[in-house]
């Protein structure tokens, strides 16, 4: 039997993962191969994405990895160049490069504000500038952007920055999905919530919780009304279903995965 995406070609942004585990675009990319996609991996370093192209080729999974800095349009330029030119085609792209910066706009630096804007939300301009060209020439593609919880909510710690950028990815994509509609690519959003991907223990805990990796994981599974965290095989599996042609009228809107937290009040 035929897998969901077989015969397509995937480009994964933020490919790579800061340690073992699942991360979101480490599970992306297994998942999609797992039904059929032919996979564009795409990291700032080739050492993140070693545990991802393994488990992708324990698949069975094609593969090739790419470095780029997706805040450049020079590099995400040549990036996607290099995807046609390694696979004749595009069909699928998901935004997955993203992270997060303490602080209000009093505490938070100039700098820092540039980068998360340019991080998180640059990023999916310039990828999906040079990508849209190709699927429209096509007649078909979709984009599937990784935005977060933080953009429709509070959710426990001041990161103005991450906030509005994330929340900038969901406008941007319901724009960008009206006006190439015409030209059969669909734009669509996933919103992942507090999950425990290998960031939690790389990064966020020093950020919020002094280190302490099993306070910060309490307090995030105390905001979840199911009572346990997914991690990014979840956001993965959200993916899959708007790349593939069972979402096929469905554009220009966001699937939030969060184990029902962001339709709390508190």
């Amino acid at each position: 039997m035929a897998g969901r995406l077989q015969g397509k070609v995937a480009i994964v942004t933020g490919a790579g993962c800061v340690g073992p585990g699942w991360g979101n675009g480490r599970a992306t990319c297994v998942r999609f191969a797992e039904e059929g996609a032919r996979i564009f991996a795409v990291d700032l370093r080739e050492e993140t994405m070693t545990e991802t192209i393994a488990r992708t080729r324990e698949v069975g999974g094609e593969i090739e990895p790419h470095l780029c800095d997706v805040t450049d349009g020079a590099s995400v330029e040549a990036m996607v160049a290099a995807c046609i030119t390694r696979f004749g085609r595009v069909d699928i792209l998901v935004n997955n490069v993203g992270g997060s910066a303490k602080g209000g706009p009093v505490e938070l630096d100039e700098e820092t504000w540039n980068r998360q804007v340019d991080f998180n939300l640059k990023s999916v301009y310039l990828t999906c500038r040079n990508v849209l060209p190709h699927m429209a020439e096509q007649g078909a593609g979709s984009i599937v952007n990784t935005s977060s919880t933080s953009g429709l909510r509070w959710t426990g710690a001041a990161q103005c920055a991450y906030a509005a950028t994330k929340a900038g990815v969901i406008q941007f994509s319901r724009v960008v999905a009206v006006e190439y509609a015409p030209r059969g690519v669909r734009v669509n959003t996933v919103v992942p919530g507090q999950l425990h991907t290998p960031m939690v223990e790389a990064r966020l805990a020093g950020q919020r919780a002094g280190g302490d990796v099993d306070a910060l994981l309490a307090s995030r599974l105390g905001r979840i009304p199911l009572g346990w965290m997914g991690d990014g095989r979840d956001t993965a599996n959200a993916a899959l279903f708007l790349a593939s042609d069972e979402a096929r009228f469905i554009t220009g809107t966001e699937i939030v995965v969060d184990g029902g937290m962001s339709v709390r009040c508190d």
